[in-house]
């Protein structure tokens, strides 16, 4: 038997990284793949949303129009809510409407994930207190303004809390959700079906990997977003203890 409507809602906001966002998206998207061709998906009626304030095409950080599905006010009750970051981060934070969505989502969710700096406004919205989190590698000294502890990894799990680092981690979260609910094969399905098999030409997508000179670059190129973001997080003094 299947399960009733399983809702995934994506939050963008002006300034979001596509790729936070696409990139899990095309995953989850996916969830109602059968796991062979003699049996049924039990999630043939899993939906998913893309959630924002409005229904008007929201601009991401690389100027790529995305289009909503549904608005705060019409949203179904998620099933699993996903926080993509970007450069829109540290106003986002700042948009009351926003955080409030994502608190009272995620405060019913079974699933409350993030992607990169998304992480951020989840702890705006009290759902990382207490909890073992990663972000994207420049941004992790800031998670105990949330009242999070950093666990290194690329992916984060702790209770029904998901989050993972920067960027392309999205789509090896959204594989472990997706072995998590439907099982592995069809996790191994789907990875098969969008070729999913990165074998980058360069071994620089760690700090650990990079080389110094790179990561000086990287790090003077998200200062301003860093401080921005710190500054956002310090106005709200998230409350850790």
């Amino acid at each position: 038997m299947g399960t009733p409507d399983f809702n995934i809602g994506f939050v963008i906001f002006p300034g979001v990284t596509q790729l936070d966002f696409t990139g899990p998206f095309e995953v989850l998207s996916r969830l109602g793949t059968p796991p062979s061709l003699s049996a049924p998906s039990a999630y043939a009626h899993a939906r998913t949303h893309v959630v924002a304030k409005s229904m008007l095409p929201v601009s991401s950080d690389r100027s790529l129009g995305l289009m909503p599905t549904c608005t705060f006010g019409n949203c179904p009750p998620l099933n699993l809510i996903c926080v993509p970051g970007g450069a829109g981060v540290a106003e986002a934070l700042a948009d009351v409407e926003t955080i409030d969505f994502v608190r009272r989502a995620g405060d019913q969710a079974e699933y409350v994930t993030s992607v990169c700096m998304g992480a951020f406004l989840l702890g705006a919205a009290g759902l990382l207190v207490g909890r073992r989190a990663t972000t994207h590698w420049a941004y992790t000294d800031l998670l105990p303004l949330v009242g999070a502890r950093h666990e290194k990894g690329r992916v984060v799990r702790d209770g029904n809390v998901v989050t993972a680092g920067g960027v392309t981690a999205g789509i090896d979260f959204a594989f472990s959700i997706v072995a998590d609910l439907a099982g592995p094969e069809v996790a191994r399905a789907i990875q098969l079906g969008i070729e999913y098999d990165p074998a980058p030409p360069f071994e620089a997508g760690t700090p650990e990997k990079a080389s110094e000179s790179a990561k000086a670059l990287m790090v003077h190129r998200n200062a301003a977003a860093h401080s921005a973001i710190r500054r956002a997080l310090e106005e709200k003094a998230i409350d850790g203890s």
